[in-house]
């Protein structure tokens, strides 16, 4: 079946938002508010939170049991946003996040999704071969280290709290944050001072 054409395709979905208003679901401006937020987030968003808890335990352990709690006193709204899982690398474990079905991503948090991780070979191989994926990015791990994939839903997305960089002790956050790249709040990278 052949996709409708665009001025039918936009008829739907202003009939679509129409109905929505009128059932006190959704106003137009709320969706323009939600698609602007979108568009405007980036990974700093998530930089600033992982650094915010390598300085403070109190913020590090709401993080880690309650993402979306910690994505919101940081500013960010997550109104309509599945639950966010943080999960902790450790000098033992290394968590790598991926969707194995589509491109589930904390977009409030991380903004758009890069087109790697929504390519099939991202994500059929990230689950088969992650050591050998990580190694692709520049990620050399110890074979010590387990790792372990992790699949972010539509029900639940995941975000990777990194390992603080050595030598970066009475770094303030805003230089901390500095070292925490998209690629580490997803797991492919590593924080790097």
């Amino acid at each position: 079946m052949a996709a409708p054409p665009r001025a039918e395709s936009l008829a739907l979905l202003e009939r679509l938002v129409a109905a929505l208003e009128a059932k006190g679901i959704v106003t137009e401006g709320e969706i323009a508010e939600r698609q602007a937020s979108t568009d405007k987030a980036s990974p700093e968003t998530g930089a600033r939170m992982v650094a915010k808890a390598w300085t403070d335990p109190a913020y590090r352990a709401l993080l880690l049991s309650d993402g979306k709690a910690a994505a919101e006193m940081m500013g960010v709204s997550m109104a309509g946003a599945p639950p966010l899982g943080v999960l902790e690398n450790t000098p033992t474990r290394h968590h790598l996040v991926v969707c194995t079905l589509c491109s589930c991503y904390p977009r409030a948090l991380l903004g758009y999704p890069p087109n790697w991780y929504k390519s099939f070979a991202y994500r059929s191989r990230a689950v088969r071969e992650p050591r050998a994926v990580l190694a692709e990015w520049g990620t050399m791990l110890p074979d010590s280290v387990e790792i372990r994939v992790v699949d972010s839903t539509a029900d639940f997305r995941w975000m990777v709290l990194p390992m603080r960089p050595a030598g970066t002790e009475g770094w303030d956050e805003a230089r901390l944050a500095a070292t925490v790249t998209r690629d580490a709040l997803v797991g492919v990278g590593l924080a790097k001072a």
